[in-house]
């Protein structure tokens, strides 16, 4: 009885557990840039993940059987390294990915399969193995005022120099537009922005994780400067609302200044006052 017991708290835990998700990126022969089609998939893969709560990335590079010991464990460390700045590109938190490692060779009796040149082909990978908190974290619902403190200081006293962070505005995960939920939002600042005729300010756009102070790929247009894409879609927005375009000038700030919180808050817009006149 007694085991049966400890079997049955075994499997409740087990059911409850939220399983990994692994993905596998494939190489040609030798190289560790990433073919286009596996770019594709990786990319699908990502979007399957990043509304994910993630406790951490691994991501462990493998080479075939062929070469000296040296060159497979450099082969596949750069294939590893290469993944990783797929994810950091597309605003990927590098703080999760916990090991990025180059393993070397897979020896060929490892996979069944008869033809050798398609063993070697499984074994030139890198295996990503992506691991979700758990247990999961509560859902706050937090009621939301009809003003947020962005309305209030759009609304206040402004000078020259003045920056404002447009809050609770979200970006979808390497894209350049907002969450439905944002657009709302965005409605309420362009009423003001608007009205106040007299203000003349640069939209500023960010973006979250990249190595050093590089832009992310906008994963729209495959291009670098999604800092630069959210930018322009914010002042397409305001000038479909009413804004005057001669008003507004739009930038893109890269990963120049992170606000070290959560990675969401810096894929973020912000409003610098650039000149008042006199009514």
């Amino acid at each position: 009885m007694k085991s049966l017991i400890v079997f049955l708290s075994l499997f409740v835990q087990l059911s409850f557990a939220q399983k990994e998700l692994k993905h596998e990126v494939y190489f040609e022969t030798d190289q560790h840039d990433i073919p286009e089609t596996e770019h594709s998939r990786l990319l699908l893969f990502l979007s399957t993940i990043e509304d994910m709560d993630i406790e951490k990335v691994s991501i462990y590079g493998f080479t075939d059987d062929r070469g000296s010991d040296n060159y497979n464990l450099t082969l596949s460390q750069n294939r590893a390294d290469a993944i990783k700045e797929v994810f950091s590109n597309n605003e990927f938190d590098e703080s999760k990915m916990t090991n990025v490692d180059g393993k070397g060779k897979i020896l060929v009796n490892i996979i069944k399969e008869d033809n050798l040149n398609k063993i070697r082909g499984l074994n030139r990978k890198v295996e990503i193995i992506v691991t979700p908190v758990f247990p999961p974290k509560p859902v706050v619902v937090v009621e939301k005022p009809e003003t947020n403190k962005t309305e209030d200081l759009l609304k206040g006293d402004l000078k020259e120099g003045d920056k404002i962070l447009l809050d609770k505005l979200l970006f979808r995960t390497g894209y350049s537009y907002l969450t439905k939920e944002s657009k709302v939002v965005l409605d309420r600042i362009a009423v003001i922005l608007a009205e106040r005729t007299n203000v003349y300010f640069t939209i500023e756009g960010h973006v979250c994780c990249t190595q050093g102070e590089r832009d992310a790929i906008d994963r729209k247009t495959k291009k670098r400067n999604l800092s630069v894409a959210r930018a322009k879609y914010i002042y397409d927005y305001l000038v479909d609302k009413g804004v005057k375009h001669y008003r507004m000038k739009f930038a893109g700030m890269r990963r120049k200044a992170p606000l070290g919180g959560e990675p969401q808050l810096d894929r973020r817009v912000e409003i610098l006052v650039t000149r008042i006149y006199d009514k």
